[in-house]
């Protein structure tokens, strides 16, 4: 039988990984996002400085006497170059009297030799054009339109300075060239000169934005750079994590998928792995699972041949007896027959019992509540009801020797039974006529119940075989009585394990052979 998974697909940790080391690399985004925020508050910050200049010169200019063309021009001249901005003064009729822009070089927005480091615009890259037109696109989506800086302002600069000559501040901006979507701007600010209570006059203060337009464009370009980068070195970062990964998962479900055949029979192994991390913990894990599963699996086939081997035996007598029945007159043969039968059939169903006993010791051991059992008492009763067996009265003795205090231990009294039933059962089979069995209980650290016989003993050679199942040994001696299925001491055995205790066989001094069950004590 094969394990059924889905179609092959890409991974779905890779994907989870890449996802997330992407929205780690996010991060430079919202700084790539927040220098919009960070070129308004610099247009703002040109502005309130073009006011403060605009400002400065209308003071300045209301406190001449008299506002014409030579006053204008002299104070403009002495301020030289000292300003970016373009600076016109007008008259109280809207008559422009001087020009910053007439009277000689203002100060360069960048130096001739920074331009010659960078022959070429920001603009002009192939990455920002791109970038530029998918921002476009979310743009368009997002707002329908273009950001614009200080939309519904005036729209002409002789509107500002219409507004100013009413006393009142004037601003405008006016695209003098880029892109529709990124234009460069010139702002206009435009100040009211006042002598005394009356305006005479007024100062218009003109700037490009293009300086910084283009400074935060180099940094928009760096950052988007960076996250490319980034977002690379993720992708391939993520896939490298992701194949130490998947990998071994996939080997592990391959396996997997090969454990078992049509009929549902382990035929495969978990490869278990080297690996020093969960994953490798996982695969030798599997690895000790299918050994397991392997050693269940021959046990229960060896088990069912076992079976089927002791069962043959009886039935081939059962067979003969019955062919024979049929051509035999003699009373005395039919009677003789008939009782081979009989015996026979005891023997399976003894068999039988055994068979379901050590099955139901398998199944439900696990599941039965434990309870506080006096192991005292318990043998006690145990040797009482030997000693009152018919057929062993007055032929064996079975002797007690306990402290006489209760000595607690944790299991099911009726499992317990079985167990000493059991050791006392083949001790007595053993034994011979007039012989003494001695059960010894003592607790030293452990409780330990020692049962010990006076017969033949157990050879070396079968003392690592003594608990399997359908063992026997039947040395030939008149008193080792015969009826033993092979699997009482496997019945012992698989019971006192099943309460975390240990069983052992072997001869005491003398002769004879002794078995100790040690089992953890507590109420």
């Amino acid at each position: 039988m094969r394990l059924r998974f889905h179609p092959r697909l890409p991974s779905r940790i890779s994907a989870r990984l890449l996802l997330f080391n992407v929205l780690l690399v996010f991060l430079p985004v919202a700084g790539f996002l927040y220098l919009g925020v960070y070129e308004r508050q610099l247009l703002e910050d040109q502005e309130r400085a073009m006011v403060q200049q605009g400002r400065l010169l209308a003071a300045a200019l209301g406190e001449r006497p008299v506002l014409d063309a030579a006053a204008a021009s002299s104070l403009l001249r002495r301020l030289g170059s000292r300003t970016e901005a373009r600076l016109r003064i007008f008259g109280a009729d809207g008559a422009l009297l001087a020009d910053s822009a007439g009277l000689g070089p203002s100060k360069p927005e960048e130096p001739a030799a920074s331009r010659s480091d960078q022959p070429r615009d920001t603009r002009d890259s192939l990455l920002y054009r791109g970038a530029a037109g998918a921002y476009r696109i979310w743009r368009a989506i997002r707002s329908g339109s273009p950001e614009s800086y200080r939309r519904g302002g005036p729209p002409s600069p002789t509107a500002a300075v219409q507004a100013a000559l009413a006393g009142r501040y004037g601003v405008a901006l006016g695209r003098t060239g880029g892109e529709l979507w990124r234009p460069s701007l010139t702002l206009h600010s435009a100040i009211p000169v006042r002598a005394g209570s009356q305006v005479v006059g007024a100062v218009l203060v003109s700037q490009s934005t293009v300086r910084i337009l283009r400074e935060v464009d180099e940094v928009r370009l760096d950052i988007l750079k960076v996250f490319l980068g980034s977002v690379g070195v993720a992708a391939v970062l993520s896939l490298l994590l992701a194949g130490t990964i998947t990998h071994p998962i996939r080997r592990l479900r391959d396996e997997a998928s090969d454990l078992l055949d049509r009929r549902g029979r382990l035929r495969g192994r978990f490869g278990g792995s080297r690996r020093a991390d969960e994953i490798g913990d996982l695969a030798r894990a599997l690895e000790e699972l299918s050994h397991r599963l392997a050693a269940h699996q021959h046990a229960l086939e060896s088990f069912a041949s076992d079976v089927s081997h002791e069962l043959k035996n009886p039935l081939a007598s059962v067979r003969s007896a019955a062919e024979l029945l049929a051509d035999v007159e003699d009373p005395a043969d039919r009677e003789r027959f008939l009782a081979l039968v009989q015996r026979e059939v005891t023997r399976m169903e003894r068999l039988l019992t055994a068979v379901r006993e050590i099955g139901e010791i398998d199944a439900r051991l696990e599941t039965e509540p434990p309870e506080a059992v006096d192991l005292e008492a318990l043998l006690r009763e145990v040797v009482e009801g030997f000693r009152r067996r018919a057929d062993n009265a007055g032929d064996i003795e079975i002797r007690l020797v306990s402290p006489g205090v209760p000595i607690l231990v944790r299991a099911r009294s009726e499992r317990l039974l079985q167990v000493f039933e059991n050791l006392l059962d083949n001790a007595l089979g053993f034994s011979p006529a007039g012989g003494t069995v001695t059960v010894t209980l003592a607790a030293n650290g452990a409780a330990a119940v020692r049962i010990e016989d006076q017969g033949p003993g157990i050879p070396e050679s079968h003392l690592g075989r003594i608990f399997d199942r359908f063992f026997t040994y039947r040395p030939d001696e008149p008193h080792a009585r015969d009826g033993h299925t092979g699997l009482g001491l496997a019945i012992v055995k698989a019971i006192v394990e099943g309460y975390g205790g240990t069983v052992t066989a072997g001869n005491r001094e003398g002769g004879g052979a002794r078995f100790e069950v040690r089992l953890p004590t507590g109420g």
